[in-house]
C-alpha cells in the first residue's frame, strides 16, 4: 500500500475555522490557553476581534458559549479533550446539552498517540462523555480531510456537536471528494467474512489489516464510521448480516465509546461475535505514537488477530 503525506487532524481543524470565517462572520472560537496546541492561534491572528481566551477556566468558556450562541453566534470551544469532556461536562450537559444550544466543542489531543504528554493528557474516555448526552452529536474524523469537512458540516447544523481531533500527523487516506455524511459509514473495502468498522486516525492501521487478511485469503469489509453519535445503524446491520462477524477499531476506551455503539446496534438488529480493539481498560502511558500502539494493541496486527480470533467464534454459531 503506497504511504502518503501525514499532516496531524489539530492542523485541519486550525486551517478550516480559519477559511470557515471568511465565509460566515457568525464563526467565533473561544480558547483556554491553548490556542498554540490547538491550532486556534492561526484564527486569532486572523480574527483577533472573534477570537476569546479564557485562560484555563473551561467551565466559565463554556458557560460564555452558551451565551454567544443565543446572540447568533457559531462558538467554537477550543481545549485538549482530557479538559473539556473533565472538567466541563456539567456546564456541556446542563447548559448546552439540556437546551439543545448551537455550541461547537473541539477537543483536541484525543486518544493515546498524544505521546510523552502520558496518561493526563490522554484522552480516552471522551467519546464515551460526550455520546451519552442527549442532543450531542459525537464525530471522530480519520485524517485530514476528514476533518476539515466535519468542521464545514458542524457549522452548518444548529445545535451542540463535538468533534475529536489528534496531536500527531495521520496518514491522508481519505480524498477531498470522498462523501462526508454526518451519520453515514463509508465502505473503504468490500468483503464477505468478516467487517472491520473503523473509527478516526486508526483507519490506516485498518487498511493494512485488510491487505494482511487478503494475503491469508480473509475478505474483509471496512467501515469507516466517523460518526460515533448517531451512529449508522443501517450500514452496521447489513454488515452483520452479510459477513457474520465483527471488529471494531478504536483509540479509546472500548468501555462505552465507539465499540459500544457499534454493539448496541449489533444486538438490536442482527447478533453476531464482535471483537472490540483499543483500549482495554487502562490508562495512557508516555512514548512515541508507535510504541504506544503497539503496546495498546491498535495495530494492524492486533486488527488481524482479532479478525482470526472472532472467525472461530463464527465458525462455532454458524
Amino acid at each position: 500500500m503506497t504511504e502518503k503525506k501525514a499532516i496531524a487532524t489539530r492542523d485541519a481543524y486550525g486551517e478550516a475555522l480559519v477559511e470557515l470565517a471568511a465565509e460566515d462572520e457568525r464563526i467565533v472560537v473561544l480558547g483556554a490557553d491553548l490556542t498554540g496546541s490547538t491550532r486556534t492561534l492561526w484564527f486569532a491572528q486572523k480574527y483577533p476581534d472573534r477570537f476569546f481566551d479564557f485562560g484555563i477556566a473551561e467551565q466559565n468558556m463554556l458557560n460564555a458559549a452558551a451565551g454567544l450562541s443565543l446572540v447568533g453566534k457559531i462558538p467554537w470551544v477550543s481545549t485538549y479533550a482530557v479538559f473539556v469532556a473533565g472538567r466541563a461536562w456539567e456546564q456541556i450537559r446542563t447548559t448546552t446539552c439540556y437546551s439543545n444550544l448551537n455550541v461547537k466543542i473541539g477537543g483536541a489531543h484525543g486518544g493515546i498517540s498524544v505521546g510523552p504528554d502520558g496518561a493526563t493528557h490522554q484522552a480516552l474516555e471522551d467519546v464515551a462523555i460526550m455520546r451519552v448526552l442527549p442532543n450531542m452529536i459525537v464525530i471522530v474524523p480519520a485524517d485530514y480531510h476528514e476533518t476539515k469537512k466535519a468542521v464545514a458540516w458542524a457549522c452548518k447544523h444548529v445545535g451542540p456537536v463535538y468533534v475529536r481531533f489528534g496531536r500527531e500527523p495521520v496518514p491522508v487516506v481519505t480524498k477531498p471528494e470522498d462523501p462526508f455524511i454526518m451519520g453515514k459509514a463509508n465502505l473503504i473495502h468490500d468483503g464477505n467474512d468478516v467487517t472491520i468498522a473503523n473509527n478516526g486516525p486508526t483507519l490506516r492501521e485498518a487498511m493494512e489489516a485488510v491487505e494482511m487478511l487478503k494475503e491469508k485469503g480473509i475478505s474483509a469489509r471496512l467501515l469507516n464510521i466517523h460518526t460515533v453519535k448517531p451512529i449508522d445503524r443501517k450500514a452496521i446491520a447489513k454488515a452483520a448480516r452479510e459477513t457474520g462477524a465483527i471488529v471494531t477499531v478504536e483509540e479509546h476506551q472500548v468501555m462505552g465509546g465507539f465499540g459500544s455503539a457499534v454493539a448496541e446496534a449489533v444486538v438490536q438488529t442482527h447478533p453476531v461475535p464482535m471483537r472490540f480493539i483499543g483500549i482495554q481498560d487502562r490508562f495512557g502511558e508516555s512514548g512515541t505514537p508507535e510504541e504506544l500502539f503497539e503496546e495498546f494493541g491498535l495495530t494492524a496486527k492486533h486488527i488481524v488477530a482479532a479478525v482470526e480470533e472472532v472467525l472461530k467464534a463464527k465458525n462455532l454459531t454458524s
